[in-house]
This record gives structure tokens, C-alpha cells and sequence, in this order.
């Protein structure tokens, strides 16, 4: 079955090398990718070969790239190897684009998930010369099915000046139907209320639009997402999962949630992996999630009954479980919906629906400022990602780390965090092997006793004890939320000069 039905467009097939000519030095491009699924296969590896012969030439050759989310070693890989990126927004995952990216090679601009399709409407990142979107099919009239993710891919395509489509047949061509794509965006001051009161309402089409004369080349692939493993459950995560769903059942017992819970979210990683796990061993029934990724566990919990519907806005699967899915594609059909990432990830509707959100951390302070982002204030990991857009909005959210790093040398509660992504008012629970700290309706002096009494691990508990009652005594005009601001920060100071906090 061809995967290109539109007779105008199929006479713009052609091959990767053919559809690079297209992105010229210091362009800004917008490529298609979320979480490693759904980026584009082949054209950036032959911008990257172009770019590497430009280089070779003595020329200058980079573009600002923008996606959804991490894409995969054939964008940001390939993109790195030869210097081909001037700039990135909003998220990473390649350790050479970040390589570069700490060297300072590389500008990168961090940004809420839910912010960047906004911005780039608004003019904030200047004019989107080329699109490069992967999908399923296209349809006449320039209909297009998405694949694995849809992301920020409505945005590329509106505001592209020149639109290359890779059509990748390693998805599966009944993906069509399973995306609900918003077309009702308006610039302030003409917005309306994004009304999504359930987790699988439809409030926009199951394709996504292009304008047929945009279209400069299409390319055929064949080639599957990144392969998304992940390490093994260990002891501390299955505490730290144990620990969240004991305190699940309180909040239900409490009446403060139904016994269905309420639309769960979870970040990537082996934490959120293992607290999905938890929530299949437990009495948990007819769950929902509005997150923005689907992971291993998240569609087994949808296997075996116990989840009811997932809405995201794209897949982060291991690759013997996106086989698995492709092959079953057609039982998720009306159990699986993805939408923009603007959508997946939109203040209004996780505010409404009352979410609870799972996210990782790199550390805690005393108060609750949480750092997800930078080692020792300045070294860069990934980004911020949709955390900030689901914790300041969700009904309850937490934040989750073993308590310790590099074998015990690292604490990841701290006297004062160097970089702060979450601040105290958006942190309501955090979560380690150790315990867990309430911390809603608490005062700062509250907080920094919960968070060390709960969730420090046993080697620094008494040091940081010790800190916020030497900060007590000192500051008898200043006991909000004291501190020694000459040994605040020393904690990482000694980390960076020895290893060891």
C-alpha cells in the first residue's frame, strides 16, 4: 500500500541528499521528535555530510535547530558530530550535543515543553525558514498521519517557510486515528478556553495539515524510533515507590482523591518506571494518565486493565515493546490519544484535571527548591523539560531522587541548591529511598526539618541539622528561611573541588 496518495505531492519524492539542499547556512529549522520518537531519519544525517563538507571548505555552516523534545542520534547525533548546530531549544539527550553545549559551542535556550510552540508564534525566536517532519502517510490535500509523536509539529509546519516530510514505514500505517491535533490556537488577545475535561476528549482533527505549495521534498524511510532502555528496578526505586503509593492511599483514605486516583503523569526515567510498576502491583483500578510520554510500564498498566486511557504527546519505548505495540497497534485504538505537545502539556488543562505529577530531580534543598536541570549551578544535563509545566499546575505532584549520588558521595538534599528549575512554591512532595516530605501548607523552618528528617540520607542528616539550627541562632532578625550565605553554597564547592560534599 503506497504511503503517499496525494498525486501533487508524490511527484516531490526524493532522496535525502536531494531534500538537504533545501536548509541553507543559519537557518532556523524546526525538525519533528519527542523523547526519541518520531524525528526525522535521513535528512538530517545528508545536512550533516553537507555541513561537514561546507566545514571542510573553510565555509561556515550551522543552523538553530528547534524540536519537541530529545530526538535521536539521526538528528541531534549526526548534527553534533560535525558542528552543524548553532543553537537548540527546548531539550537534550545527546551526550555530544551536550558536550558542546557545556563547552559553550553550542547556545542553548531552556524552555517549559508547553512555551516553545507559543514563543515561536509570538516572534520570540525569529522566522522558521525550514520544517523537517516525519509521518505515517499523506493523504490528499495535504493531510498528513503523524506517527510515534506528534510534539511541536503542527507549529513547524504552519510557520515553515519550505516543508521537507520523511514518510517512515516502520510506523504502522493504522496510526491514522490516533492523534487529536488542536487547530483553535490564537495570539493574545483572541484566545479561548482549551476545554478538555476527560483524558481522551477530542477537540481537534486526527491529522495534521500542511500547505501543499510549502512542500519542497518528501523523502521514503524505513527506520525505527531510539531505542529507549532502561536500567533495572533497584532497591531505592521500588522504595521510593513504595513510599509514593503508601501516600496515594493516605490521600484517598483522607478523601482528598477518588479510588481511581486522579490523571497520573510521569517523567522519564527508572524512578517513574518503577513507580508505574507499583501502581500494577496495587489495588489501583481504572487509572487514567495525562502525561506527555508513554513508557514501557504505562502500556503495560493499559495491558493489563488496570489503566483505562493514556493521553500524551508521544511514545519513549524500548524497542522490543514499540515492535510489540506496532504489532497490536490496532487494540490501543480509542485507549491511546496524542495530541500537541501545547496540549499534552497546557497549564489550563492539567490545572482542570487535577493531575498528579511524578518528576525527577538532581537535588533538594533544606526549603524545597528542587534543581532539575544543572550540576553545581552551570553544567547542564538535559533540560527542564515539561516538569515545571505539570508540577506548578498539578493538583499534587512530587519530586523524586535516591538520596545520595556517586556512591554515596553526594547528597541530593542540600543547604541551598546552586540552580533552582522548581521553587518552594511549586514543590508540594519529595520523595527519596529514605521517606517522604509532605510538604503542603508548611513554613520554611517546617519544611527543612521534613525534608531532613524523611529524606536525607543517615551520612548527612545530622550535618544539615546542624546547618539550618547554626543559620537559626545566627540570624535572629532573618529566621524565614535562614542561611549562612558564606557556607551555603560549600556543600558543592567541596564537591567540585574533591568529589565529595
Amino acid at each position: 500500500m503506497t504511503r503517499i496518495t496525494d498525486s501533487a505531492l508524490a511527484s516531490k519524492v526524493t532522496t535525502a541528499e536531494q531534500a538537504a539542499t533545501h536548509i541553507r547556512p543559519g537557518d532556523t529549522v524546526g525538525m519533528s521528535g519527542f523523547t526519541g520518537a518520531g524525528h526525522p531519519k535521513a535528512v538530517p544525517a545528508a545536512l550533516a555530510d553537507r555541513i561537514e563538507a561546507a566545514h571542510d571548505r573553510g565555509e561556515d555552516f550551522r543552523i538553530s535547530l528547534l524540536t519537541g523534545a530529545s530526538t535521536g542520534e539521526e538528528v541531534d547525533g549526526e548534527l553534533a558530530r560535525v558542528n552543524g548546530i548553532a543553537k537548540r531549544a527546548p531539550f537534550v539527550a545527546d551526550p555530544t550535543l551536550r558536550k558542546q553545549i557545556n563547552a559553550g559551542e553550542v547556545e542553548y535556550t531552556d524552555i517549559h515543553l508547553s512555551h516553545l510552540a507559543q514563543q515561536v508564534w509570538f516572534g520570540f525566536h525569529g522566522n522558521l525558514d525550514v520544517a523537517v517532519v516525519e509521518v505515517a502517510a499523506i493523504l490528499p490535500n495535504g493531510l498528513l498521519v503523524p506517527g510515534s509523536s506528534v510534539g511541536n509539529n503542527k507549529t513547524w509546519l504552519d510557520l515553515a517557510d519550505r516543508v521537507i516530510l520523511e514518510v517512515n514505514e516502520w510506523h504502522p500505517r493504522e496510526y491514522e486515528g490516533f492523534h487529536d491535533v488542536y487547530y483553535g490556537t490564537k495570539l493574545p488577545p483572541h484566545r479561548r478556553p482549551i476545554e478538555i475535561q476527560d483524558p481522551l476528549q477530542r477537540i481537534g482533527d486526527p491529522y495534521l495539515r500542511v500547505d501543499p505549495d510549502k512542500v519542497v521534498a518528501i523523502v521514503r524511510t524505513n527506520a525505527p524510533d531510539r531505542d529507549n532502555a532502561f536500567a533495572a528496578l533497584d532497591e531505592a526505586s521500588r522504595a521510593m515507590a513504595d513510599h509514593l503509593l503508601d501516600f496515594l492511599r493516605h490521600e484517598v483514605s483522607a478523601g482528598r482523591m477518588p479510588a481511581n486516583l486522579l490523571p497520573l503523569q510521569s517523567g522519564v526515567g527508572n524512578v517513574a518506571n518503577a513507580v508505574l510498576a507499583g501502581l500494577a502491583e496495587s489495588e489501583f483500578q481504572h487509572l487514567t494518565s495525562y502525561t506527555e510520554v508513554i513508557q514501557d510500564n504505562l502500556l503495560a498498566l493499559l495491558d493489563t486493565g488496570k489503566l483505562d486511557s493514556i493521553s500524551a504527546t508521544a511514545f519513549s519505548l524500548t524497542r522490543e515493546t514499540a515492535e510489540r505495540f506496532n504489532e497490536n497497534i490496532e487494540s490501543y485504538k480509542g485507549r491511546i490519544l496524542l495530541r500537541t505537545q501545547e496540549m499534552s502539556n497546557h497549564p489550563e488543562i492539567v490545572r482542570r484535571l487535577g493531575v498528579i505529577a511524578i518528576n525527577g530531580m538532581v537535588e533538594a534543598d533544606i526549603y524545597g527548591h528542587v534543581n532539575s536541570t544543572e550540576v553545581n549551578g552551570s553544567t547542564m544535563i538535559n533540560g527542564i523539560g515539561g516538569s515545571g509545566d505539570f508540577a506548578r499546575n498539578a493538583f499534587l505532584n512530587f519530586f523524586v531522587s535516591p538520596s545520595t549520588a556517586k556512591g554515596g558521595a553526594l547528597s541530593a538534599i542540600v543547604p541551598m541548591v546552586p540552580h533552582v528549575d522548581h521553587t518552594e512554591h511549586d514543590v508540594q512532595v519529595i520523595v527519596t529511598e529514605q521517606g517522604i516530605a509532605d510538604l503542603r501548607g508548611t513554613a520554611p523552618n517546617e519544611r527543612a526539618r521534613r525534608i531532613i528528617d524523611n529524606c536525607a540520607h543517615p551520612d548527612f542528616r545530622d550535618r544539615l541539622h546542624d546547618y539550618h539550627d547554626r543559620a537559626y541562632a545566627a540570624n535572629p532578625s532573618a529566621r524565614h528561611a535562614p542561611h549562612l550565605l558564606d557556607e551555603a553554597l560549600s556543600w558543592h564547592q567541596r564537591a567540585a573541588a574533591t568529589g565529595r560534599m
